[in-house]
């Protein structure tokens, strides 16, 4: 890479990382898993930077190969892991020890959840993509989309039923 677009590719990985990282730690449950997630789309990246002109198609293609690349796991993984959380601290009362509960709450019931069902919600209710935009990223039928959604949603309310109490959710 020549250091007219070395210093572009670094000044976007400055600019962006970090919005990047927390939509890989949604779609891996694990800082870890993030990091590498990242670390392999932004080398990708790096590959076809020259390529890439404008500044938002450049986080759509990282973003783009981040959901790619985490389907790969997915898929790769021949055995479901289970994933220890810490336990809960007792009820604090007050508005932000409620928020802080239910933060927690949701962090440990996600973890709960196959990689391929957290990607399906990081991706409709977090990124906010539609369910057609979710069946052409990963290559799958729309109505899988809707099916793998409805069965993320049912096994969080299972996984956490206080979350059914949450306006929102329920």
């Amino acid at each position: 890479m020549d250091p007219g677009f070395e210093a572009d590719f670094r000044q976007f990985v400055v600019e962006r990382s970090a919005a990047l990282f927390r939509t890989a730690y949604l779609l891996t449950g694990d800082r870890h898993a993030a990091e590498d997630l990242v670390q392999s789309a932004l080398a990708k990246t790096a590959a076809r930077w020259r390529g890439l002109r404008d500044r938002g198609a450049i986080e759509g293609y990282v973003r783009r190969a981040m959901y790619h690349e985490q389907v790969s796991r997915w898929r790769r993984r021949s055995r479901v892991t289970e994933v220890s959380t810490e336990w809960l601290p007792d009820q604090a009362g007050g508005e932000h020890a409620d928020v802080v509960d239910l933060r927690l709450v949701m962090r440990a019931a996600l973890a709960r959840l196959t990689p391929r069902q957290r990607t399906m919600l990081v991706l409709r209710y977090f990124e906010d993509l539609s369910e057609t935009e979710i069946a052409r990223l990963l290559g799958v039928r729309v109505g899988s989309v809707r099916s793998q959604i409805y069965r993320s949603l049912e096994r969080l309310k299972q996984a956490a039923p206080e979350l059914s109490a949450v306006r929102e959710f329920g």
